[in-house]
This record gives structure tokens, sequence and C-alpha cells, in this order.
């Protein structure tokens, strides 16, 4: 097989990690909320675009409470979660004009979570035939919309949502 490189990756690899976490410290600086690609803050939970995605327009949906686990989340939190997992992906659909979307949870390091110490949802858009000749032959994905763009349709269908107080409960 042959090695691609993908540049935008090496920020991920590179960054030390700090012994605080990153989930957190996102939770705690709304005024960051720009730089760290925030799509909305409900009362228990956030939803962030994911920095370092393999397919543009996916974000995590994650709680305001460091937790390894789900089976000791409060109720109330899981049930917010759960809502807004399933509004987001109308989001994608409406927003991104997704034809599919993966969601899911990696419980654990063992599960592959990459911040296994704080648990999120990932949502990921997919598209029809979103595969071709370059994702087959040279394990290459060709993205044909730029990140910021993404990012701003997805947040302006998330504050229309709080606006019309469809999903948050402040």
């Amino acid at each position: 097989m042959k090695d691609e490189f993908a540049p935008w990756r090496a920020e991920y690899f590179s960054r030390t990690k700090s012994c605080e976490c990153i989930f957190c410290d996102i939770a705690q600086n709304p005024q960051n909320d720009a730089e760290n690609f925030v799509l909305f803050r409900a009362k228990n939970c956030f939803g962030v675009m994911n920095r370092y995605p393999y397919t543009l327009g996916e974000f995590m949906v994650i709680p305001y409470k460091h937790i390894d686990n789900i089976e000791n989340l409060n109720l109330d939190i899981w049930l917010e979660i759960s809502t807004i997992v399933q509004k987001g992906v109308a989001v994608l659909k409406k927003s991104l004009n997704a034809s599919g979307v993966n969601i899911g949870m990696n419980l654990g390091a063992a599960a592959g979570a990459g911040i296994a110490e704080h648990i999120h949802y990932h949502l990921v858009p997919r598209w029809e035939r979103d595969t071709n000749f370059i994702t087959t032959i040279a394990y290459t994905r060709v993205h044909g919309v730029p990140f910021m763009q993404q990012y701003n349709s997805l947040k302006s269908e998330f504050q229309r949502l709080e606006r019309e107080d469809l999903i948050f409960s402040k």
C-alpha cells in the first residue's frame, strides 16, 4: 500500500497533551467558542466540529460532565445528549445534504476512543457514492467543501434550532 501525506493532521499528532481534558477546557471557556469550532451549547452538553475529521462535517456531542463511562451518567444528561444526537442527524441532512449519518461512541481506549477520559458522540455525515477511484486506489479522501463553510452552515442551523427552542433546554 502506498503512503499518502495528510498535512492537516500533523497538528493533531504533534500537539502536546496537557494534563487537562481538552473537552473540559472547551466546556469551561465559552469565550473561545469560535476558535474551538463550538456549534452549540445546551444545558448539559455542547457540540464541537471535529478539528481533525476524516469526513468533513463530522461533529461531536459532549457532556459538560467529565466522565469516562455512560453507566454512571445522569439520566437527564443522557436524554439531552440523545435528543441532540437525533436532531444533529437532521441538521447534517438539511445543512450538508448528507444522505446518511454514522453515529457512534467509542467507550474506552480499547474501543478506539482518542479521548477516552471524556465520553462523546461522533456524528459523521455520509453521501451516496462518496467514495471514488482516488479513495479506492490511493486510499485518499478528497473534500469538496472547505471546513469553515461546513462549520458555518452547521452552526447556523443549530442557532436556528436554538432560536426556535426546538432542542435546547437551558
